[in-house]
């Protein structure tokens, strides 16, 4: 934290003690404009799915349907189930502004409010004496979901790289310590997808004895203190929500004095529980004492060794090796006529809880050059680095550098996951001189069996660095659940074929 030099000092840096009252935070026009377009999508995908669901089940052909006495063409009830569809997604909040462009949340509520809306169709049809097609139902409701979930994605993919760039972004004012607003601060500058942006720091009980800023590179953020009014802030920042970080600098009775003055501002209030890096499904909201308390529950790396994933990792593997097997052999052919060698290449890695076995891979180097690794390793710096990775690896074969880059080179990890060695995703098995590197916190890894694929190669691969892609798999080894796994595996796909971080 650095004060501010008299010559760069702003407009408002004169104290003043004077009470100012609070006003309505600025609007924000990107909210509402997103919403609208999410509004206008919607109702595209769902006319889209009802004009196919008519199409496929009728020809086209006019059809008339019984709603009680009332006979209306099955274009006109089509009408009546988007109208009812859209009405739907609005009183399920699927477009709230607190959960659309990050998580799952936003997909769920657009699922549940589906099947909410056909449950209802179903009673409404049987009260009603509704005659309408069960075919035609059973086409356009998963049509339409499938739709409507490709349409938030789309949207999403836009709003993340508009965050990139700054925009789309909300102001927002932290109020608790410097040293949590800093962290804070640094986390969501990482994490540009969130959505908010610091725009100034509130201490309510530091006399900062002057005005300051934070100390995070490539920014200018005010921090003050008790010369300063919570109105001043809010005004200072634009702030457009609230962040607490520490509320040991408000108490209880002060935080809920803060919530009534936020209320006539129209400022949401978000409480930081310093919880990071915890997925939402292992945490929980309870009460002790009418006092609210955030439930952690424990690691979930003991389910990742659970039949389900066990069976999903073993029939997956026999379908992906029984698709694959063109390229399997068309690669196999290509390795042994180009290179002298054998066709795989074996190299002994540490699995669960710290195993050895040897994991299996089409051979895309030279015959016998594992003697050169070290010193390539020491030339380029990385000889003390327990992710160490050669962007220009002499060793590969021309065949061997297509193949790595797709990493068709994987392929026969397929009869590792099979023998349950491996799994289909989890953190990528290093050697016993990586391993030795580890601190306590890169241990942790050992407490699932090694995938194939991960949560760090599909986040960049190569390009990350080595604490990020142990947070990565840490993550993963702590929050692990089935839906991830899918998840990851659709986004290797597309890593995979963008070659994305590739060597």
């Amino acid at each position: 934290m650095t004060a501010w030099p008299q010559s760069h000092a702003p407009a408002w840096s004169a104290q003043s003690q004077a009470a100012t009252p609070l006003t309505a935070a600025p609007v924000t026009h990107w909210q509402t404009g997103y919403k609208s377009k999410l509004f206008v999508t919607d109702v595209v995908m769902l006319v889209v799915a009802t004009l196919v669901g008519i199409t496929i089940r009728f020809g086209g052909s006019p059809t008339a349907i019984s709603l009680g006495t009332l006979d209306v063409t099955y274009e006109t009830f089509g009408i009546l189930i988007v109208v009812g569809w859209v009405l739907s997604l609005h009183f399920g909040r699927t477009r709230d502004a607190r959960i659309v462009g990050e998580g799952v949340a936003e997909y769920r509520r657009t699922v549940r409010a589906s099947v909410m809306f056909f449950g209802c169709f179903a009673i409404a049809s049987i009260a009603f004496k509704i005659d309408s097609s069960r075919g035609f139902l059973a086409i356009t409701l998963p049509l339409g979901v499938a739709l409507l979930l490709i349409g938030r994605k789309a949207w999403r993919m836009h709003l993340a790289r508009q965050r990139t760039r700054g925009g789309m972004t909300s102001n927002a004012l932290v109020i608790g310590g410097v040293r949590s607003a800093q962290e804070l601060t640094a986390w969501l500058q990482r994490h540009t997808n969130a959505g908010y942006r610091v725009t100034g720091v509130w201490v309510p009980d530091r006399d900062a004895g002057g005005d300051e800023w934070l100390n995070v590179p490539d920014s200018f953020i005010p921090v003050m203190g008790t010369q300063r009014s919570l109105a001043t802030a809010l005004n200072v920042s634009g702030a457009e929500v609230v962040v607490v970080t520490d509320t040991e600098h408000l108490g209880h009775q002060g935080l809920k004095e803060l919530t009534w003055e936020l209320e006539s501002a129209d400022v949401d209030l978000l409480v930081a529980p310093n919880v990071i890096d915890v997925s939402g499904s292992r945490l929980q909201l309870s009460t002790v004492a009418k006092m609210p308390f955030l439930h952690v529950s424990k690691p979930t790396y003991s389910s990742a060794a659970a039949w389900p994933k066990t069976v999903f990792d073993k029939v997956g593997a026999a379908m992906i090796l029984l698709l694959a097997s063109p390229v399997f052999i068309a690669t196999a052919l290509a390795v042994k006529l180009t290179s002298p060698g054998g066709v795989f290449y074996r190299q002994e890695r540490i699995g669960l809880d710290g195993q050895a076995f040897d994991m299996l891979k089409f051979r895309s180097m030279r015959q016998g050059s594992d003697a050169e690794l070290a010193d390539l390793l020491a030339e380029s710096g990385q000889g003390d680095k327990p992710l160490g990775k050669l962007t220009a690896d002499p060793r590969v074969t021309r065949v061997g550098a297509f193949i790595r880059r797709y990493s068709i080179d994987e392929l026969p990890q397929l009869v590792n996951v099979l023998f349950g060695t491996m799994s289909l995703v989890g953190p990528r098995p290093q050697r016993q001189f990586e391993v030795d590197l580890y601190d306590n916190v890169a241990h942790r890894r050992l407490r699932v069996r090694p995938g194939m694929t991960g949560l760090w190669q599909v986040s960049g691969r190569s390009d990350l660095t080595w604490e990020d892609a142990i947070r990565l798999d840490t993550y993963y080894v702590e929050n692990w659940s089935l839906t991830a796994d899918i998840a990851i595996l659709w986004r290797t796909v597309r890593a995979v074929v963008g070659s994305d971080g590739a060597y």
